[in-house]
């Protein structure tokens, strides 16, 4: 057994552990909200361009104007909740934020923990290295060293292809995408397993490094996460992501922070 075996079972014994003892999701979780006056999102505020602290210390990125969005559209105010890649579910699952919007990409490990809204976005997983490093397909990753975030879809993806393909790899995980991006940005790994958004982030605030992507592992839809067994809200959000899909709301969010539009089955 690996190291990434056993990590990658603990962060899912954590997550089944919160789901035993956190309350039961049940319909009146809108009403909540709405009582409340304010919608309580994760966000990961360390994985740009998806959430990131701006000049002024204020969270902004594309899962910050969703959630911004989706707010309005409930009628309440925002309230961000700064998590981690690793504690995302956990913070959903004791009732520290009602749903997260923090490219919460969609896997079946998660589906056994968390309910999703329907898809509004996707989040591709590369490996990037120097140009000059002959990385071109997974076997060559086989005796290197590579880092990636804790808990993310490319710490999933990562640990299939290692296992698969590399067993040779060693994979360094850090507990958030801000160390792991420093981790390669200050030499500690030449490496990086990370969505596309972040491995160009890091290529282009680092020009010296020569970083370019090596390898695409998967390509993952994007939901909101919600509590299980929560049928009403589940159904309201499923409702909000085909109606902003429709009138292009959420594909001009996209647009603004990745450049390209959103696949045409999302949109059409």
């Amino acid at each position: 057994m690996t190291f990434a075996t056993v990590s990658r079972r603990s962060a899912l014994a954590l997550a089944l552990g919160l789901a035993a003892f956190a309350a039961p999701a049940h319909a009146g979780t809108l009403e909540t909200i709405k009582e409340r006056g304010a919608l309580l999102v994760a966000i990961d505020v360390s994985h740009p361009p998806y959430g990131m602290l701006d000049s002024s210390a204020k969270e902004t990125g594309s899962d910050v104007e969703t959630a911004k969005l989706l707010a309005d559209d409930l009628g309440v105010k925002l309230q961000v909740v700064q998590v981690s890649g690793a504690n995302r579910v956990p913070f959903l699952l004791s009732g520290k934020a009602d749903v997260v919007i923090a490219s919460f990409s969609i896997t079946e490990e998660r589906k056994k923990v968390v309910a999703y809204s329907k898809p509004y976005g996707v989040v591709p997983v590369v490996v990037s290295a120097p140009k000059d490093a002959t990385i071109a397909k997974p076997e060559d990753l086989d005796g290197k060293t590579i880092a990636v975030a804790r808990g993310t879809t490319a710490d999933i993806e990562l640990t299939k292809v290692t296992k698969a393909s590399a067993p040779g790899a060693r994979v360094v995980r850090y507990e958030d995408e801000a160390t792991a991006n420093a981790a390669v940005a200050t030499g500690q790994q030449d490496i990086l397993a990370a969505a596309l958004s972040t491995a160009n982030a890091v290529r282009d605030a680092n020009p010296g490094k020569n970083l370019e992507v090596k390898l695409t592992m998967a390509a993952y839809p994007m939901a909101i996460g919600l509590r299980k067994n929560d049928e009403a809200f589940q159904a309201k959000l499923d409702e909000w992501v085909s109606a902003n899909l429709k009138n292009g709301k959420l594909n001009g969010i996209y647009q603004k922070y990745f450049g390209m539009a959103l696949p045409a089955e999302f949109t059409n």
